[in-house]
């Protein structure tokens, strides 16, 4: 099993989301079992992290976002610490560059597809350019020994634009932090009642509060007899969406992280999700274990987190008062327990242990591709 790991990621810590998510779970285990690592990233909030190396490159920032750009340092880095295993998260300009410096040096490499970057093009009006990004996304992942994909769906589009070695690797929930044994708690009976009343349902979203999100059509909802709303995140839209719910029951609370972040989904009744270019959708596994009802787009990552009428309900974005009529659905207690019921039992084995011990066996089969892959060549010279 390999022991040492270098991480260039496109997303860290102080910035919260998914990519960022996902390889702190994957530090923690590395933690565990005593693999060394080291992290190469465009921010850092300190120079280590559960006693890794945080390495920071220079970055710019878009839409908020800040982007790393392509350096020596990179190249530099990875020869100092040289790594059994390259793991690429998100790989974009830092990523392809770690992949190029893997296969220079014969080192195995798994690369994660995390962002539906193509899609995004055509969110913010730039459909024109998408056969270019396919081309670019293709180009950066066709380097890797082993991609993963979080679905099915990531994983067939990857295989579209010619990218092999596919497979699929999901994402794990945190059942201790996230687990419907806080609405009992007196933190959120607080939070609660700051926002509504005993007989108010809490409708909510938790995410970056970006275009993609979608947020502004919680809009909507927002007629629903006797709802309130709390809407969890920030980002570039936050203004904006302030001014478009103003004077409506909507509150926002900024980003939050931790038992803040858990006790505000407990605080919750129903989860509702609107954005259709998610690879995945970890808020969406978060609400279930958290034991809320969710309602999300029948698009990309949640068609594989929710089985309608079942562990929650998929709408058709397309459809008039599509998310209306889902949330009136919900509008039992005893419906929403049911598919909380489900829900719970649905993300019971999603820990995070049990799913990087997968990304582990991924890391073992690289190794092994790339030490046959040596072998033949030496063969053949």
């Amino acid at each position: 099993m390999s022991k040492r790991v270098a991480i260039v990621t496109e997303s860290f810590l102080p910035q919260i989301n998914g990519v960022t998510n996902s390889v702190l779970r994957i530090l923690e285990t590395f933690k565990q079992k005593e693999i060394q690592a080291k992290v190469i990233a465009p921010t850092r909030p300190s120079t280590h992290h559960l006693g890794f190396e945080i390495q920071a490159l220079p970055s710019v920032p878009v839409m908020q976002f800040p982007v790393a750009l392509p350096t020596p340092a990179i190249s530099r880095a990875l020869d100092e610490f040289q790594p059994d295993v390259v793991h690429v998260a998100a790989p974009f300009l830092i990523g392809a560059q770690a992949l190029a410096w893997a296969n220079r040096n014969a080192v195995p490499s798994v690369a994660i597809y995390q962002t539906d970057v193509a899609g995004y093009l055509e969110r913010y009006n730039l459909s024109f350019a998408r056969p270019v990004m396919d081309m670019i996304t293709s180009a950066i992942h066709t380097q890797a020994t082993i991609n993963l994909a979080p679905t099915q769906d990531g994983a067939n589009y990857l295989r579209s634009i010619g990218v092999k070695s596919v497979d699929i690797w999901g994402r794990g929930v945190d059942q201790d932090l996230f687990n419907p044994l806080h609405k009992q708690s007196a933190e959120v009976k607080r939070i609660r009642a700051a926002i509504a009343s005993d007989k108010d349902l809490v409708i909510g979203f938790v995410g970056r509060l970006a275009a993609e999100k979608q947020v502004h059509r919680m809009q909507e909802l927002l007629d629903i007899p006797n709802a309130k709303f709390l809407i969890v995140g920030d980002g570039p839209e936050r203004e904006k969406l302030e001014q478009l719910f103003d004077g409506k029951p909507v509150t926002f609370t900024g980003s939050l992280s931790g038992l803040d972040l858990a006790f505000h989904y407990a605080a919750m009744d129903i989860f509702v999700h609107f954005g259709t270019e998610e690879t995945f959708g970890q808020t969406i596994q978060e609400a279930q274990a958290a034991g809320l009802a969710v309602v999300a787009p029948d698009r990309g990552g949640p068609r594989h987190l929710i089985n309608h009428g079942h562990t929650g309900l998929l709408v058709d974005p397309e459809q008039a008062n599509g998310y209306l009529k889902a949330v009136l659905a919900l509008g039992s207690a005893e419906r929403r327990d049911q598919i909380i019921a489900n829900s719970l039992a649905a993300v019971a084995s999603k820990s995070w242990s049990a799913n990087n011990a997968k990304l582990l066996d991924y890391y073992s089969q690289a190794i092994t591709t790339v030490f046959a892959r040596r072998a033949n060549e030496f063969e053949l010279a």
